[in-house]
């Protein structure tokens, strides 16, 4: 006898003539397609879309930037020319920079009365400072007046990703117009950094910054002290880190292969519950009528 492997089919095949179509068959099964659909859907989705992980570790995760950070940052004092504005920096590791020139800009406002500062440069990772004063002016002013709207203070690359929000530019449109024009300005920053790995492994490197800000007139014992505006710095020594992320393929074929077997075994079970039971019950009645 020839060797027949469709003995090894367990997908046996009932003949037409010997099944019946019921209604309530047909009703199910519409239902059954419709939500299978609706979950195919819904996993498709899923499966194009990306999510965004995020991690904390210890690390300095910018090993390559030579120890720096560079620092945008963009201010405008109303009320103060701009032969007097300037930026100081001064660190931990003896750097004590009086009036930072480089990638910076002032432009006037108020027909010359107030100032913009514009600028870009580096900072050290250590603690430090720096700090808008007039400072590095040839002649100190009487009464410089220090209220001031900061427009941008942002630290490393820029992360234009809609799915991350984070605290970059934590000072952007921070207000101090109406603060004593006398008084000095403290922002204690704490400087978190960031990573942002996305779907081709290419990562970048940012900052966030957490602020806590007090409003003081200075004074010593030769008298009032030229009031400034401080940015004081210190680093997280934890990296924020996130990852764009895309569900396997497999996990969204065995998803898709447990909807579809899930929906109609269940349908086929709740179909055979209603069939038995619409049998039995005509036999009730045809035993009621004999």
């Amino acid at each position: 006898m020839p060797f027949d492997v469709r003995r090894f089919d367990i997908y046996r095949k009932v003949p037409k003539d010997l099944t019946q179509p019921t209604y309530t068959g047909a009703f199910i099964s519409i239902l059954c397609c419709v939500f299978i659909l609706f979950l195919f859907l819904s996993e498709l989705t899923g499966f194009i879309a990306t999510e965004i992980v995020n991690e904390l570790y210890v690390d300095d995760p910018d090993k390559d930037s030579g120890g720096k950070i560079e620092v945008s940052l963009n201010i405008s004092l109303p009320n103060l020319h701009c032969d007097l504005v300037g930026l100081d920096i001064q660190d931990e590791m003896g750097r004590h920079e009086v009036g930072h020139i480089d990638n910076s800009m002032k432009i006037p406002l108020n027909q010359g009365d107030g100032c913009r500062f514009e600028g870009e440069f580096t900072i050290n990772k250590v603690p430090g400072n720096f700090h808008v004063s007039t400072h590095s002016a040839t002649a100190q002013p009487q009464s410089p007046d220090m209220t001031h709207t900061i427009h941008k203070l942002a630290f490393g690359e820029k992360l234009q990703v809609q799915k991350v929000q984070g605290a970059f530019n934590a000072l952007g449109g921070a207000d101090r117009l109406a603060s004593n024009p006398l008084a000095s300005h403290d922002y204690i920053l704490k400087i978190v950094p960031t990573v942002y790995e996305d779907l081709s492994g290419r990562q970048r490197f940012s900052y966030q910054y957490t602020v806590a800000n007090k409003e003081y007139v200075a004074y010593s014992h030769t008298g009032r002290i030229i009031p400034a505006i401080w940015f004081r710095y210190d680093l997280s020594p934890i990296t924020v880190k996130y990852t764009e992320r895309r569900q396997p393929f497999y996990r969204f074929i065995t998803s898709i292969c447990a909807i579809v077997g899930g929906t109609f075994t269940v349908a086929g079970i709740i179909d055979s519950c209603i069939f038995t039971a619409s049998e039995a019950w005509k036999k009730i009645q045809i035993g009621k009528m004999s």
